[in-house]
C-alpha cells in the first residue's frame, strides 16, 4: 500500500514539474504567435512577442530581455508597419516568417484591411521552415536541413548584442546598420544611424540623417 501511495505522489509531482521545465522557443507552420503569447529562448534569456510603446496604441513584434523587470526591447520586426490592434499573428508558411494583421498608420498610408505587414521575404525553395529564438537574442529561420535562411542579427534595429556582426557582407550584399527609434513611443527608423561606410577607406560612422 505504501508503495502505491509513493508511486502516485511521484507521478503527480512529475506532472506538475514537467510543464514548468519546458519553454516554447520555436515557430513552425502549425504553431503561430498571437498577441498576448510569447516565445522564450531555451535558457530564458530573451522573449519574443507583441508589445506596445508606453503612449501608443500600435502593436509591434519585438525581442526583449526576459529577466529584466522593465521591458527592454532589443529588436523590432515591423518598425514601419505597426498593427493597429490586437489582431496580429506571427506565422510561418513553407519558407517565410510573416506578420499579418490590421495595419496601423505609417509614413506612407493608413492600412484598414488584414494584410501582410512584415515578412522575411525569402525566395529560397524549402519544404519546411521553422524559426527559433536563440539564447543570444537571435531569431533564426532554418529549412528542413537546418540551413539558415534568415536571421534577425542580419537586420539589427537600435541595439547591438554580443555575437552580432556589424558591417558589410559582400556575399549577400548586406550592410548591417544600427538605427535609432524615432521616439520612445515609435520604433520606426529615427534620425541617427551607426554603420560601416564602405566608400574609399572603410570606416564606421555615427550619422544624423543623410
Amino acid at each position: 500500500m505504501a508503495y502505491h501511495q509513493n508511486f502516485h505522489s511521484l507521478l503527480i509531482a512529475a506532472l506538475i514539474f514537467i510543464p514548468s521545465c519546458t519553454s516554447k522557443d520555436t515557430i513552425t507552420p502549425i504553431q503561430s504567435i498571437r498577441d498576448g503569447e510569447t516565445l522564450v529562448s531555451a535558457g530564458e534569456n530573451f522573449a519574443l512577442g507583441f508589445f506596445g510603446p508606453p503612449n501608443s496604441k500600435n502593436r509591434y513584434i519585438g525581442i526583449w530581455f526576459n529577466k529584466i523587470p522593465n521591458q527592454t526591447v532589443v529588436w523590432v520586426a515591423n518598425r514601419e508597419n505597426p498593427v493597429s490592434d490586437s489582431s496580429g499573428i506571427l506565422t510561418i508558411n513553407a519558407r517565410n516568417l510573416l506578420l499579418v494583421g490590421e495595419g496601423g498608420y505609417n509614413t506612407t498610408s493608413t492600412r484598414t484591411t488584414t494584410t501582410t505587414l512584415w515578412s522575411t521575404n525569402i525566395s529560397t525553395v524549402s519544404n519546411y521552415s521553422s524559426a527559433r529564438l536563440m539564447d543570444s537574442g537571435n531569431l533564426v529561420l532554418t529549412d528542413d536541413l537546418e540551413r539558415v535562411l534568415w536571421q534577425s542579427f542580419d537586420y539589427p534595429t537600435n541595439t547591438y548584442l554580443p555575437r552580432m556582426k556589424m558591417g558589410l557582407d559582400r556575399r549577400i550584399s548586406l550592410n548591417r546598420v544600427l538605427t535609432s527609434w524615432k521616439s520612445t513611443d515609435d520604433p520606426a527608423n529615427g534620425e541617427f544611424s551607426f554603420g560601416l561606410d564602405p566608400r574609399g577607406v572603410p570606416k564606421y560612422l555615427l550619422k544624423k540623417g543623410d
